[in-house]
């Protein structure tokens, strides 16, 4: 962190010690890394520095394949942007509060108290995966759910063995179909996820074994979703990526009627680049 950033999270004026800011920025990258899913297999673009509050949404449509001869005279089409935009990166936040006899009580030798701040680390990283997931229409923001151009199928019935299993090899097929061939991850709603945890009578594996052979990217459950579907995703930053200006961290906001409010924040915001590279089972 360099001191530009230091000074507009007000660290100067901070009243805890710097093992005690120390301890509450731990328990914030902790939280997150437990609770977030579409950092798990989304790449990050970034840090860009907490002043940069727009970035480019470039737009690829087609998949044509290289070329390969002797001197290098064959035509192919060049890689490069269709659709180019500029958005606003949000700001996910969410404040907390730090009693001043809390404080006074970590000088006499008690442990700090970070509850607060796991429970604002929590609610952050809860609504940077509805950003991922469902977007934002007020701020142009698409998700994986919801974007314009992805693919979608019709989910089959999970509670039978190996429902599960056909809908996500249907789903890989268009993918590959659209030109987009992996490595592929998925995402579903907890019930979906639960009920892939059956072992098939004809194998004796799970379910789910059988999808992380076909998955190499993993598969993953969000308590995020609303209903019960699940989305398919070729990687790569070629397709989407993550833009962070400021990764999750905390910022002192002053002394409030002695009291000591902090704030947990990022700036983020999904760029795909790719929408057939997406495909939602629902």
């Amino acid at each position: 962190m360099d001191g530009s950033q230091k000074d507009f999270l007000n660290h100067g004026e901070n009243p805890l010690t710097p093992e005690e800011t120390e301890r509450l920025m731990e328990t914030v990258v902790g939280v997150a890394r437990r609770k977030l899913v579409g950092r798990r297999f989304i790449e990050v673009y970034g840090p860009l520095g907490p002043g940069v509050q727009a970035i480019p949404f470039d737009e690829f449509q087609g998949a044509t394949p290289g070329a390969v001869d002797i001197v290098g005279e064959k035509e192919t089409a060049t890689v490069f942007t269709d659709h180019r935009r500029f958005r606003v990166i949000p700001i996910i936040y969410k404040d907390f509060l730090l009693h001043w006899r809390d404080i006074l009580a970590a000088r006499s030798g008690l442990p700090l108290d970070v509850s607060a701040a796991a429970g604002a680390a929590g609610f952050c990283a809860e609504k940077e995966d509805e950003l991922i997931f469902y977007g934002d229409k007020n701020l142009g923001q698409e998700g994986l759910l919801t974007a314009e151009g992805r693919s979608t199928i019709r989910r089959g019935d999970w509670e039978k063995t190996g429902g599960g299993l056909q809908d996500v090899i249907s789903a890989t097929e268009t993918l590959f179909s659209n030109g987009h061939y992996g490595p592929y991850a998925m995402v579903t709603s907890p019930k979906l996820f639960a009920l892939l945890h059956r072992v098939s009578e004809q194998t004796g594996v799970l379910e789910i074994d059988n999808l992380r052979q076909l998955l190499e990217g993993g598969v993953y459950r969000s308590n995020v979703f609303k209903d019960d579907r699940a989305v398919v995703v070729s990687l790569g930053s070629e397709n989407l990526d993550l833009a962070l200006s400021l990764d999750m961290c905390i910022a002192y906001l002053g002394a409030e009627r002695m009291n000591h409010p902090f704030r947990v924040l990022e700036c983020v915001a999904l760029r795909i680049k790719h929408a057939d590279a997406i495909c939602t089972i629902e």
